[in-house]
């Protein structure tokens, strides 16, 4: 699958009605970023059931606030609608199917039985 440009108005969609999406914020006149994006390309062809999202922060500058991109490239990774993974820099092609394959192994249902216990915990304590 190749990857896709998302903007304000595709992205909840995307992320609401996909398994594991995952997005690489960069812009046009970032060097690292223009390195990165045959790797991330080259990754999305051997995981057609994930998607593979670009937010150019140029164009998207509301997204891009929203979570906080500080510098680029950054590379967020949801799964069932829970970030799992966002870390500004670049990954080799190895590294990014390393962090890929420890998304698909995780137990989701572990995973947010503990955000709603830290949730109730945060909570209590205010």
């Amino acid at each position: 699958m190749a990857t896709v440009e998302l903007t304000e108005a595709t992205l909840e969609k995307t992320v609401v009605e996909n398994d594991i999406v995952i997005i690489d914020f960069w812009a046009p006149w970032c060097g690292p970023c223009k390195s990165f994006g045959p790797i991330y390309e080259e990754v999305s062809e051997k995981h057609p059931d994930i998607v593979f999202a670009k937010v150019n922060t140029e164009d998207e500058q509301a997204i891009a606030a929203h979570f906080q991109i500080r510098s680029i490239p950054t590379l967020m990774i949801f799964r069932e609608q829970v970030v799992l993974f966002s870390e500004a820099g670049m990954l080799p092609a190895a590294g990014l199917e390393q962090v890929i394959e420890q998304v698909k192994e995780l137990d989701m249902e572990k995973v947010k039985a503990e955000i709603e216990a830290s949730q109730a915990e945060a909570e209590q304590q205010s």
